[in-house]
């Protein structure tokens, strides 16, 4: 465990920690002025695979974070890395939304739409456009065999004023109970979402900190990797999910804000 001021790199979760839906979490923007000027990296790392990283970085600068590409990464980029690097070119029937389509063909995979096509891999992410259609192929996919990968193993999604909805964990639960079988789930707390960052950007793991809001991915992920791991109280966790929680938190901070007064110090 890294005292804050020693940590070189913050991977910071989104959905929770620096935003809810379209509400900025306070002093977020502030925060990361901060980490600019003392030269801290910082990667903006998120299970949600709903958007891509243009979409990311757009919402970002909507919220006055003018953020480069590179700076962003999300489970549904390190899924289409993990795809191609087993197969190049590889058939890909998704279940996800628009956006996670463009990410794989971005990584030169193939999208098939039609279950009775040529199929390599089922890729399952957080479907805001699911319908019966694509739960039906998706439970026939599975069922025959085909290698099934998820981009995330959240339940829900937090939004503002203490609201959820269903994330892709809840979908892959659903899927579980028809068809008897669960994914591959490469994000967090899976360490190929670090070692991804660390390869890509040249960082070691022990620089590293992973800054979230929920313990079962964010702080699994951290444990899983041997990094730091910083709980935030914006999102989904709360004090008594700290106390019920069999995983010891090396930091536990109300928001961002907490934890940039710990960098000022």
């Amino acid at each position: 465990m890294n005292r804050i001021k020693d940590i070189d790199c913050f991977l910071l979760d989104m959905d929770g920690t620096i935003y809810l839906s379209n509400q900025l979490i306070d002093q977020a923007v502030d925060f990361i002025k901060l980490l600019e000027e003392q030269d801290k990296e910082y990667v903006f790392f998120t299970n949600n695979s709903s958007k891509n990283t243009d979409d990311y970085q757009k919402k970002l600068k909507n919220f006055g974070l003018d953020v480069p590409l590179e700076k962003i990464v999300n489970s549904g980029q390190v899924t289409a890395n993990y795809v191609r690097e087993h197969k190049e070119n590889a058939a890909v029937y998704p279940v996800g939304t628009p956006s996670l389509e463009r990410e794989l063909a971005s990584a030169g995979l193939k999208l098939v739409k039609d279950k009775n096509e040529e199929i390599d891999f089922l890729v399952l992410g957080f479907d805001k456009t699911l319908n019966y259609k694509k739960l039906w192929d998706a439970h026939d996919l599975i069922l025959e065999g085909i290698e099934y990968i998820a981009t995330n193993p959240d339940s829900v999604c937090p939004l503002e004023n203490g609201k959820s909805m269903p994330d892709c964990g809840s979908i892959i639960s659903l899927l579980e109970t028809s068809t008897g079988k669960r994914p591959l789930v490469v994000g967090k707390p899976n360490t190929l979402m670090v070692d991804y960052v660390s390869k890509k950007l040249g960082i070691k793991k022990e620089g590293m900190a992973m800054v979230g809001d929920r313990i079962y991915t964010d702080i699994q992920m951290a444990i899983n990797a041997g990094i730091t791991g910083i709980l935030v109280l914006s999102g989904e966790s709360t004090q008594k999910t700290v106390a019920e929680s069999p995983q010891e938190v090396d930091y536990v901070f109300n928001s961002v804000a907490d934890i940039m007064e710990q960098l000022k110090k």
